[in-house]
């Protein structure tokens, strides 16, 4: 079947093909290409009462999915497709920003 919003919808789903396979070269190019979330969840591990269900716990969270993509280009050498290393290390620096401001105003 063939129309206006299939079509559109077909669109959507290769913009998102195409979206997921530049991810995922960003972050496991070279590895598992889940490797990015196996590697978050071994740091994560080494901290059993880690507070995952806080605005805190979830913002570093994100900042490690930001800082594993840095430490996994580096070392592996990527030319990054969608968010080279400077947009990636600024995530990592607002991310402990808010982290410091989200405990601040925890404490006040």
């Amino acid at each position: 079947m063939s129309g206006p919003v299939s079509d559109r919808y077909a669109e959507l789903l290769e913009g998102e093909a195409v979206l997921f396979e530049d991810k995922n070269f960003d972050y496991a190019s070279g590895g598992d290409e889940l490797g990015n979330f196996k590697r978050v969840a071994e740091i994560l591990n080494l901290y059993p009462d880690f507070p995952y269900q806080t605005a805190a716990g979830v913002a570093i969270i994100y900042m490690l999915k930001q800082l594993d993509a840095l430490l996994w280009g580096l070392s592996m050498g990527i030319h990054h497709r969608v968010e080279g290393i400077g947009p990636r290390a600024s995530d990592v620096s607002v991310y402990a920003k808010l982290i410091r401001i989200i405990c601040e105003l925890k404490r006040a």
